[in-house]
């Protein structure tokens, strides 16, 4: 591990973005952390396998007054690479990024002072960062149709997985289910409501996500975001209650498109949502699928296998997109 660089106090908000490959794959990511009104109150801490590996550009992180590099080694399930930044991170409020979601310049601002209040978890405003496909709404509506722009400032019952922000202390008090609940943040958030800790949506931190385009790709994630979903889920579960859910099974596309059809708010996306419908429908089919495996038989590998394609979302995008949003 590397120590973090100077600092001549405690930054108010840690920002961790975890890698299993080479820092060009965060370049983007970094450049808008880096043009943040904020910066100068942030922390970057990083997460790679090896600091050998990840080839670090100095002259871009110097850009960020304190930073951090944690080596985990193999670079298994995401959650546990985001949950060993949380427990590296300096400051009283972590934030995680991705390589493929791209923050506005106030979007740490806003989260700070959010986090001034009672809230234990702040997510952000979501608009879709290549919009030209078919595919990239229908996963942008199912993976964060709740947070799509327009959005109001309200309490909420969940927040965008793996984009949202947390009082540090309290993601700590889980311990090692940490690094699984990090995977599934969805049920996380469940659990912190059930504790009595509230979620804020707060739509002036903003960020541009980048969405699966690729048939390829989205499916297959389709099939492990299910299963390891409902492997999170079951745990504690009676064997009855898990047989209920996988004899209901074919129900679960009806009723999470009914439910994201809440999403289109606007004339222009309920031109979308009518537009990738038929796609959403075969991906929730296959989430299905993946559901029922995931409360019959638990998650296996998917947690390992969502990592290759949560990281280096450059490869599971159409070459279109990847001119237009990753500059390639």
């Amino acid at each position: 591990m590397q120590r973090p660089s100077e600092s001549s106090r405690t930054p108010a908000l840690s920002v961790i973005l975890a890698t299993p490959g080479e820092f060009g794959a965060i370049r983007k990511t970094l450049t808008h952390l880096a043009a943040q009104t904020a910066l100068s109150e942030m922390e970057l801490v990083l997460v790679a396998s090896t600091r050998a590996a990840l080839q670090p550009d100095e002259r871009m992180l110097a850009l960020f007054p304190r930073h951090q590099i944690i080596e985990v080694g193999d670079f298994g399930p995401l959650g546990a690479a985001n949950a060993a930044g949380v427990r590296a991170a300096s400051a009283h409020i972590v934030a995680l990024a991705e390589d493929h979601c791209f923050p506005d310049p106030e979007w740490a601002e806003h989260l700070i002072r959010a986090h001034e209040g009672p809230w234990t978890a702040i997510g952000p405003a979501v608009r879709n960062a290549n919009p030209s496909s078919v595919v990239s709404w229908a996963d942008l509506f199912i993976g964060y149709g709740p947070w799509l722009e327009p959005v109001d400032q309200r309490d909420v019952d969940f927040l965008p997985g793996h984009n949202s922000s947390y009082k540090r202390a309290v993601l700590l008090s889980f311990g090692d289910r940490l690094d699984d609940l990090l995977n599934v943040e969805t049920v996380l958030h469940w659990e912190l409501r059930a504790q009595g800790h509230r979620l804020r949506l707060e739509p002036g931190a903003r960020v541009a996500h980048t969405n699966f385009s690729l048939w390829s790709s989205w499916l297959p994630v389709s099939f492990l975001n299910g299963r390891a979903f409902a492997a999170e889920r079951r745990k504690g579960m009676s064997l009855l209650a898990r047989t209920a859910y996988v004899v209901g099974g074919p129900l679960i596309p009806f009723v999470r498109a009914a439910r994201t059809a809440r999403s289109a708010r606007t004339a222009a996306l309920r031109a979308e949502f009518i537009r990738c419908l038929p796609a959403m429908l075969v991906a929730l089919t296959v989430d299905a699928l993946g559901q029922m495996v995931g409360y019959a038989l638990g998650g296996g590998e998917a947690g390992g296998r969502l990592s290759r394609y949560e990281c280096y979302r450059v490869r599971h995008v159409t070459a279109r997109d990847r001119r237009e949003v990753f500059a390639e």
